[in-house]
């Protein structure tokens, strides 16, 4: 099969990434292959790429918002038949046995794996996976629009319910990219008014067009605190400009799996009771709320898609911000 390649880590401006043929993966016990027909792209796979986060397999095909269709089952897997269409998120596995498993928080799990990292991932014509991590693709959306809810999606979902964001708060959202322009989307189904702060003109325009109440620059004084507040962009001098903007007793939820040292804060910024927490992965309960919530209001996928072929040059627009919203491999 054909597949992108990441064998050694660096700067995306190297081309560190290698469109070749490998052998194609066999399923073992309780796993399905898949027959890839989209790969959302996402800045972890950016942050993997570049080495940021510290290496679990290599080489490793990259890509975890996997949408195919299922092209045989192996040993002890009967979840699914040949022929559905199935999606994998960045959660891959976990061990149901630890702590954390057993207190219904498997996305802290300490033995998990995940796609595209320390499995091979999505970025190739085949994969696979174990059909308990496998979700079955809601008919409303096609496999290019269902690619990006597989994880800008899921963990957007989970964000909104870190931050305890109550229908009909104001809520501001920090950074505008594949997983924000989802989230405004479920936030405006339950009522919520949203505030958009965003460096991108392309980017503001889009959240006006989803439903912003206003936007603005991370560094614009709003017109009114905000209720809870979602942190997508991956810039920790940014944190400063999110609690400034929290009203007394709201929550800040950092949604990225990386993020720039957060400057030293003052105390008054933290003080009234106001509340910073981290988003670490998804569970599999999150996948399923969130995919049945997505198509129940239907949210729109904004979306721009790429050969495979080019994913050098795809990544290097998505550092760039130069994807508007969702990018999308199409394979197959």
């Amino acid at each position: 099969m054909k597949a992108v390649w990441l064998d050694g880590r660096g700067p995306i401006e190297n081309e560190p990434l290698c469109y070749r043929e490998v052998e194609d993966p066999v399923p073992r016990d309780g796993e399905i292959l898949i027959k890839i027909k989209a790969c959302g792209i996402c800045h972890t796979d950016l942050h993997i790429v570049e080495g940021e986060l510290p290496p679990q397999k290599s080489p490793v095909i990259p890509g975890h918002q996997i949408v195919g269709e299922v092209a045989k089952t192996g040993p002890e897997a009967s979840r699914f038949q040949t022929g559905d269409r199935v999606g994998v998120p960045w959660l891959h596995w976990t061990c149901g046995k630890c702590g954390y498993c057993t207190r219904g928080l498997e996305n802290l799990c300490e033995n998990a794996r995940f796609t595209g990292y320390h499995v091979d991932g999505g970025f190739a014509q085949y994969a696979v996976a174990p059909e308990s991590f496998v979700y079955a693709i809601p008919e409303k959306f096609s496999d290019v629009e269902a690619a990006p809810l597989l994880c800008a999606g899921i963990i957007g979902f989970r964000a909104l319910r870190l931050c305890e964001i109550r229908p009909g708060d104001r809520l501001g959202l920090f950074g505008f990219g594949a997983s924000a322009h989802l989230a405004i989307q479920v936030a405006r189904h339950w009522g919520c008014e949203v505030y958009v702060f965003t460096r991108s003109d392309e980017h503001r325009k889009l959240a006006q067009e989803l439903g912003a109440a206003w936007t603005g620059r991370a560094e614009d004084r709003a017109p009114h605190p905000v209720d809870s507040a979602v942190m997508f962009a991956p810039a920790g001098h940014l944190v400063h400009h999110a609690l400034q903007a929290l009203r007394k007793g709201g929550t800040l939820a950092l949604a990225g799996i990386y993020m720039t040292p957060v400057p030293e804060l003052e105390y008054k910024l933290l003080y009234d009771e106001r509340t910073m927490r981290s988003v670490a992965n998804s569970t599999r309960q999150d996948a399923i709320d969130f995919l049945k919530v997505a198509a129940e209001i239907p949210v729109c996928t904004e979306v721009e898609t790429f050969p495979l072929k080019e994913a050098n040059r795809v990544l290097r627009l998505l550092k760039q911000s130069k994807i508007r919203a969702a990018g999308v491999f199409e394979i197959g």
